[in-house]
């Protein structure tokens, strides 16, 4: 069992960066597959960034690849997303996820099935 609590989320300016991270209690955090996803109002969830146990390999959805990165430190149970130059479609709650393994093939990793711990959110708005 893995429990996951985000934080970092806040209010930011258009071209700002915020920094999310998830802190995870329970056994064996090094071993999992990290996430993240987000909810806009009205629309589903959608995968934003994964990382392996290792940290050595990532994953990132298009709208964000070049302005987001997702890193880990195993020693602290963390997981960590520096977000850069945001925009208004960026504003969301954002979800840490956990996964016993490393989803494959690829269509797997930005599945929200795919991710068997969920934390509770944290919400991240971006003005214009």
């Amino acid at each position: 069992q893995v429990q996951l609590v985000e934080s970092g989320g806040g209010l930011v300016q258009a071209g700002g960066s915020l920094r999310l991270s998830c802190a995870a209690s329970g056994r064996a955090f090094s071993s999992y597959t990290m996430g993240w996803f987000r909810q806009a109002p009205g629309k589903e969830r959608e995968f934003v960034a994964v990382i392996n146990w290792s940290g050595g390999r990532t994953h990132y959805a298009d709208s964000v690849l070049g302005r987001f990165t997702i890193s880990r430190d195993n020693a602290k149970n963390t997981v960590y997303l520096e977000m850069n130059s945001l925009k208004p479609e960026d504003t969301a709650v954002y979800y840490c996820a956990a996964a016993r393994t490393w989803p494959a093939p690829a269509a797997q990793r930005v599945a929200v099935r795919s991710y068997d711990y969920w934390g509770q959110g944290t919400q991240v708005t971006v003005s214009s």
